[in-house]
């Protein structure tokens, strides 16, 4: 039996995870970071919390007599990446990333395009004061650094630790429709999304919304990723696991 461990905390995980149930040869381990207090249930073994760092996480790979680790985390997770393609190289594990595909701009958007949820804050124009937050809670603190007046509305699966002043926080997990998104921002009169480019379907609808209504969305750009084997979908994860079965 083949031991393979899924770096997680994404739907794209999550679906993973089940489909390599259906193979008895392997034994499936998902990670988790344990930021989401009510992540979605898993399929197979769990594991929750950090490894402390790459070398932690090589540890770990050693021990536990590792066969494959595929990353399936965030496409803006960053630093967890980096060490998932360090402690792979480092253990001699076959790794995998399993990438979604970003967002492109179409002509009818207005992005704002930025590097990090700080330059989000500072890019958000002066002249907007009603704000829809969607990039995530733990990164909340930039936006205290505005004016007082701006109002934001704040979307995320779990509470944030940190409270901003004039805010609404809204408690949901996606997917989100285009309905549901358009009359988001139409009752809140949304002037202004920030959002991270996390690709995929279930939070599309609401660049879609946004462009209908011809607001700005102040985009923060993925991380560089390292450099190792890429996928784009479960089906191709698959199939180089099976490929490497062979």
């Amino acid at each position: 039996m083949k031991k393979i461990l899924i770096l997680g905390g994404t739907g794209d995980a999550v679906k993973l995870a089940a489909k390599l149930a259906d193979h008895p040869e392997l034994e499936v381990i998902s990670s988790l970071a344990g930021r989401t207090k009510k992540p979605a249930a898993l399929v197979g073994k769990v594991r929750i919390g950090g490894f402390g760092g790459a070398e932690g996480l090589a540890h770990y790979l050693r021990e536990n007599s590792i066969d494959y680790l595929i990353d399936a985390t965030h496409p803006c997770a960053g630093q967890i990446t980096v060490n998932g393609a360090i402690a792979a190289k480092a253990t001699h594990t076959k790794h995998l990333m399993l990438v979604r595909p970003q967002w492109e701009k179409v002509e009818q958007d207005h992005w704002i395009e930025v590097e990090s949820v700080e330059a989000a804050a500072e890019a958000i124009p002066t002249s907007i004061k009603r704000v829809f937050i969607t990039s995530g809670r733990q990164q909340l603190e930039p936006f205290l650094q505005r004016s007082p007046e701006t109002w934001y509305l704040i979307r995320s699966i779990d509470p944030p630790d940190l409270t901003i002043p004039n805010s609404k926080l809204l408690l949901d997990r996606g997917p989100f429709s285009l309905e549901q998104e358009r009359q988001l921002l139409s009752e809140y009169q949304i002037e202004a999304i920030v959002s991270k480019n996390s690709g995929g379907a279930a939070t599309y609808a609401k660049i879609i919304a946004a462009r209908e209504s011809r607001i700005p969305v102040i985009m923060v750009q993925r991380p560089a990723m390292p450099d190792g084997e890429k996928v784009e979908s479960i089906k191709d994860a698959i199939a180089w696991l099976q490929l490497l079965a062979v």
